[in-house]
C-alpha cells in the first residue's frame, strides 16, 4: 500500500512541476483501484456521444476534447474485472465538471480476484501519462517497433529473462512478424524493474529496426514455438531448446520438431523434427519436477499430461516422450480406454498412447466408451459445473506448497475470456476443483503463462500474463492500443477465495472398507482415488471435524458438487465417516442427521 501511495504522490507532484510546460492543456483522469489505491490500465470512460478514452498502464486519461472543456461531461465508466456504483437511473458513471488542468479520481471496485497491473508489449502503453508529463517506468513507447504479439514464452538464463512471442504486429503494413521475435530483460533484483511496476523489454532487432524473425524453420506459413527447455548439465554451459511448429491455414499444425537458441546469434537452430506418426505430442510450458522414475520435464499446456526425461539425449528422441493416460492404441479409429477392477479409468504413462485430450473424449463418449462424468476438466467451486481448459501454465510455488495452475477456458462466459486458479499436490493431479480469478465481457484473454521468476513475498505473490484481443470473441470492436497485446496481472495468493479443497484417500491397507478407517491426504499410489474432497482452513459456511489425525472443513449447508457426510457405527467397533452413496462395510449403521457436506471425488 506504501508503494502505491508514493506512485500516486509522484504523479501528482510530476504533474505540477510540467504544468509551466504545455502539459495543462489536459484534464487529468486517474481511475483507481478501491482498495488497493493503485491505477486500473483497461478502463473505458464514454461519452453521451460515444467518445471512447482508455486508460493506460499507470489508470490515466490524458482528457482534451474540442467541445467538451469546461463544461459538465457525463462518462460511463467500464472495465473487465472491475465495477464503476450504478447511479439512481443504473448507469455506472460520473458527471465530471471538465476544464483543462483539473485532476479527478474515479474508484473502482475489483470483483476479479487478479489485479490488472500493466500493458507488457506494444505502442503507447503510458501513452496519457506521457503527454501528462508524468514519469513513466520503462525507456522506450515503441521498443521493438512492435505494435501487438500474441502468447508469450519465457525462461531464465543467469540473471536475464529470455522472452518470445507468437505472431506480431508493426506500424509500417498489417502483416509482421510470423517467425518468433523475442527479447530479453533483466530479473528484479538484477537491474530488472519491480513485477509490480513494469518490464524493460530490450528486442532483438532486424536491419531496419523491427523485432526480427529469430525461428524461421522451411516450409510453408508461420513459425510458432512453444515448450520452452532449459538444460542445465554439470560443467556444461547452459542450454535452451524449444519446440517449433509449422502452420498452414486454417491453423493446421502439419510439422513439429526441435530447435536450440544460439545466444550469439540469437537464432532458433533445427535439432530435430517428430515423425507424422508420433503419439505423444508435448505442449505447453514446461517445469521440471524429480519423481521415483527420475528428473522429468512435463508439459503444461492444460493438466501436466505429457513428460520426457531432462537431458538433451531425451528431449531430442521421439520415442522418450511419455503421456499419462488411460487410453491404449488401438488399430480401430479410436483408442481403447483401460480401467481397474473398480471400472475407474486407470491412469499411467506410457510412450505408445495418446493423452486424453478434450476433443478425443467427446468422441469417446459419443462411442459410449467413456461417461460424461469421465470427461476431463475442472469444476468450478462456485457452481459445480465442468469447465474445459484451454491453455495455461502449471508451476510450483513455495508459499501454497503444491502446483498452481492459472489457465483459460473454452466456452466459459465469454469465449476465451475466462481465467481459473486451481492447484494439487502432484504435477499429475488429481486437478479437481477451480475458482476463476479473472472475467472479461465479449473479450478474449488467452494463454495465460504464469512467471515464476518474478514470485515476490515467498510466492504469496505470483504474476501472470495473457494476450488480450478480440480475436475468437465475437466482438467487432478491437479496445485501441490494447488489442492483440500482452497484459501482466498480479494474484495473491493469500486470498481467502482461494481456498479449494483437497482430496482425501482411505489408507491403502483399508481400501476395503474394514472395520476402523484412517484417512490420509497423499495416495498410496497413483492409482489410488480419492474417497471425498474437503478443506484444509476454515472457510465461509464451514466447520471444523477432526477424522483419524487430520482437521477439516466441510461445508455446514449443501451446495453443488456437495455430498452429505455421515457418521457409520456398529456396536463394539470404532465408527467411520462416509459420505452417501459409498458402500459400508457389512454390520455398519449410518446416523443422521448428516455431520456436514464434502466436495465430491
Amino acid at each position: 500500500m506504501i508503494r502505491f501511495h508514493i506512485i500516486t504522490l509522484s504523479i501528482l507532484l510530476t504533474y505540477s512541476a510540467n504544468c509551466a510546460n504545455g502539459v495543462d492543456q489536459y484534464m487529468t483522469i486517474r481511475v483507481i483501484d478501491a482498495d488497493t489505491e493503485r491505477g486500473v490500465p483497461l478502463v473505458q470512460l464514454t461519452t453521451v456521444n460515444h467518445r471512447r478514452f482508455i486508460s493506460d498502464s499507470q489508470g490515466v486519461i490524458a482528457f482534451n476534447e474540442p467541445g467538451l472543456m469546461n463544461r459538465r461531461v457525463f462518462f460511463q465508466v467500464f472495465s473487465h474485472g472491475y465495477e464503476f456504483p450504478k447511479d439512481g437511473y443504473g448507469y455506472r458513471g460520473r458527471a465530471i465538471q471538465v476544464k483543462a488542468g483539473g485532476t479527478v479520481t474515479l474508484k473502482l471496485q475489483r470483483f476479479n480476484i487478479a489485479e490488472r497491473l500493466y500493458r507488457v508489449t506494444g505502442q503507447g502503453k503510458y501513452r496519457d501519462s506521457r503527454l501528462l508529463g508524468l514519469d513513466i517506468p520503462v525507456r522506450e513507447e515503441l521498443p521493438g517497433g512492435v505494435l501487438g504479439s500474441d502468447s508469450v514464452l519465457t525462461e531464465t538464463i543467469g540473471d536475464t529473462i529470455y522472452w518470445f512471442w507468437g505472431d506480431t504486429n508493426r506500424s509500417e503494413y498489417p502483416l509482421g512478424n510470423f517467425h518468433v521475435p523475442g527479447a530479453r530483460s533483466k530479473l528484479p533484483g538484477n537491474g530488472g524493474l519491480d513485477p509490480h511496476i513494469g518490464i524493460n523489454l530490450d528486442y532483438y532487432l532486424n536491419e531496419k529496426g523491427f523485432a526480427k524473425e529469430t525461428c524461421k524453420m522451411p516450409g510453408k506459413g508461420p513459425t510458432w514455438l512453444d515448450c520452452l527447455l532449459k538444460i542445465e548439465e554439470q560443467g556444461k554451459p547452459v542450454r535452451l531448446f524449444g519446440m517449433y511448429m509449422k502452420v498452414e491455414a486454417p491453423l493446421h499444425v502439419y510439422e513439429r520438431g526441435i530447435v536450440e537458441f544460439n545466444l550469439t546469434t540469437q537464432i532458433w537452430e533445427h535439432r530435430m523434427t517428430f515423425p507424422d506418426s508420433q503419439n505423444v505430442v508435448p505442449h505447453g510450458h514446461p517445469f521440471k519436477h524429480r519423481d521415483k522414475d527420475g528428473l522429468f520435464f512435463y508439459f503444461a499446456g492444460g493438466i501436466p499430461s505429457t513428460r520426457v526425461p531432462a537431458t538433451v539425449k531425451d528431449i531430442l528422441d521421439p520415442t522418450r516422450y511419455e503421456a499419462y493416460t488411460c487410453l491404449n492404441q488401438s488399430n480401430n479409429s479410436l483408442p481403447d480406454v483401460v480401467r481397474d477392477s473398480n471400472n475407474e479409468l486407470s491412469f499411467r504413462w506410457t510412450t505408445t498412447a495418446p493423452v486424453l485430450s478434450t476433443s478425443l473424449a467427446n468422441k469417446l463418449v459419443q462411442a459410449g466408451k467413456l461417461t460424461k462424468n469421465e470427461l476431463p476438466g475442472l469444476i468450478d467451486i462456485e457452481t459445480g459445473k465442468l469447465l474445459y481448459p484451454h491453455h495455461g501454465s502449471v508451476y510450483y510455488n513455495e508459499y501454497r506448497r503444491k502446483y498452481i495452475m492459472i489457465i483459460s477456458q473454452s466456452m466459459g462466459r465469454s469465449m476465451l475470456g475466462e481465467v481459473w486458479f486451481s492447484e494439487s499436490a502432484t504435477p499429475s493431479g488429481p486437478w479437481k476443483y477451480a475458482r476463476r480469478v479473472i472475467t472479461h465481457d465479449n473479450y478474449s484473454f488467452y494463454n495465460p503463462k504464469q512467471h515464476p521468476m518474478l514470485d515476490s513475498a515467498g510466492g504469496r505473490s505470483i504474476f501472470f500474463e495473457g494476450t488480450y484481443t478480440k480475436t475468437f470473441s465475437g466482438n467487432p470492436h478491437a479496445t485501441p492500443g490494447y488489442d492483440y497485446n500482452q497484459i501482466m496481472y498480479k494474484l495473491d495468493l493469500t486470498d481467502v477465495r482461494l481456498n479449494l479443497p483437497v482430496p482425501v484417500y482411505l489408507a491403502r491397507s483399508q481400501s476395503g472398507l474394514k472395520a476402523g478407517q484412517t484417512l490420509q491426504l497423499a495416495p498410496a499410489d497413483k492409482t489410488q482415488t480419492p474417497i471425498f474432497y474437503a478443506l484444509t482452513r476454515a472457510g465461509a459456511e464451514t466447520q471444523q471435524i477432526k477424522l483419524s489425525d487430520h482437521s477439516f472443513w466441510i461445508a455446514k449447508t449443501p451446495g453443488p458438487q456437495l455430498l452429505a457426510l455421515c457418521k457409520w457405527t456398529q456396536a463394539g467397533m470404532p465408527s467411520i465417516h462416509l459420505p452417501l452413496g459409498t458402500v459400508a462395510p457389512v454390520g455398519y449403521k449410518k446416523q443422521l442427521p448428516a455431520v456436514g457436506y464434502v466436495w465430491q471425488k
